[in-house]
C-alpha cells in the first residue's frame, strides 16, 4: 500500500490574485479561495480542476521560485483532460488567451490544445480521443 494521499502543483505567480483570476474566469479552473495576511496582503492562492488542487505561491528567492515569463523559458506544464476539448479552445480563444497551439488529434491518444497564461506558465487541456498504445 502506498503512503502516498495526494499531490498538489505549486506554481509560482508574479501576482497570486491575477493568476487566480486567469485560471478561474479564463481556464475555467474552480476557486479554492485567496488567503490575506491581516494586512490584506495575499499570501496564498488556490484553485482545483475536479479533484485535483493547484496552489498559486508568489515568486521567491529564499524559495528559488521565478516565473517562466521572468526567466525566459519554461521548464514543462500541465496537462488538464476536458469533456470537450474544442469547446473549451473556443471559449479561451475568445477570452483573447496566448494559444500556443491549436487543437489537434495527437498519436498518443488525445486531442488537445496549447496555452500560456500572463506568468508564461504551460497549459494543455485535451480529451481523450483513444486507448494510448501499450506502454
Amino acid at each position: 500500500m502506498s503512503e502516498f494521499t495526494d499531490v498538489i502543483t505549486l506554481i509560482a505567480c508574479s501576482d497570486i490574485a491575477a493568476e487566480h483570476d486567469f485560471l478561474v474566469e479564463v481556464l475555467g479552473f474552480e476557486s479554492g479561495g485567496l488567503e490575506r495576511t491581516p494586512d490584506g496582503d495575499i499570501v496564498h492562492g488556490e484553485v482545483s480542476a475536479g479533484q485535483r488542487r493547484i496552489w498559486l505561491h508568489v515568486t521567491s528567492d529564499q524559495f528559488k521560485l521565478a516565473t517562466p515569463a521572468v526567466l525566459g523559458m519554461a521548464n514543462g506544464g500541465t496537462v488538464v483532460h476536458v469533456t470537450d476539448v474544442d469547446a473549451h479552445f473556443a471559449r479561451v480563444k475568445a477570452a483573447g488567451a496566448d494559444i500556443t497551439s491549436e487543437p489537434t488529434d495527437q498519436e498518443y491518444g488525445q486531442r488537445e490544445y496549447g496555452v500560456r497564461d500572463p506568468d508564461g506558465h504551460n497549459w494543455w487541456f485535451a480529451t481523450p480521443i483513444a486507448q494510448p498504445a501499450a506502454r
